[in-house]
């Protein structure tokens, strides 16, 4: 038992670690892609490019403050919007994660799902507003 328990230390510290050297990427300029869903099929267009690191940082500090839920969720209908943060510069490589964006039916919050790691949350009505702005250029209650 005791066995198990260093074993697990261990790897968390090793994996704290990583992530530290990891973390250089991290000061590193940003941009975000968005993709609005045209039609009702499963087809996407490039929409809006937000390349302001300030506002990309403030995305990035909304998706981390929330509390996601681990689930695999099964949505009524396609995604509104999916989008992804890239690195503004090119010859760095990351593994991007597709961010899936539904708006409600009363247009006040919207829902986030990361699909590939089975997160779910919805966004208090305040950041919903400010995190549609920033991602589409427009008002959620439009």
């Amino acid at each position: 038992m005791k066995i198990q328990k260093l074993f697990l230390v261990l790897v968390a510290l090793f994996l704290f670690l990583i992530t530290g050297c990891v973390n250089g990427v991290e000061n590193e300029e940003q941009k975000i892609e968005v993709q609005k869903r045209v039609g009702e099929e499963n087809k996407y267009e490039d929409f809006n490019e937000v390349t302001d690191n300030k506002i990309v940082q403030k995305v990035k500090k909304i998706l981390d403050d929330v509390d996601w839920e681990i689930a695999k969720v099964d949505m009524a209908r396609l995604a509104d919007y999916r989008f992804v943060f890239q690195f503004k510069n090119p010859e760095i490589e990351s593994k991007a994660v597709l961010y899936e964006l539904w708006v409600s039916p009363s247009k006040d919050k919207v829902e986030i799902v990361i699909d590939a790691e089975s997160k779910y949350t919805q966004l208090n009505e305040k950041d919903s507003a400010v995190l549609f702005g920033i991602l589409t250029g427009e008002d959620l209650s439009d």
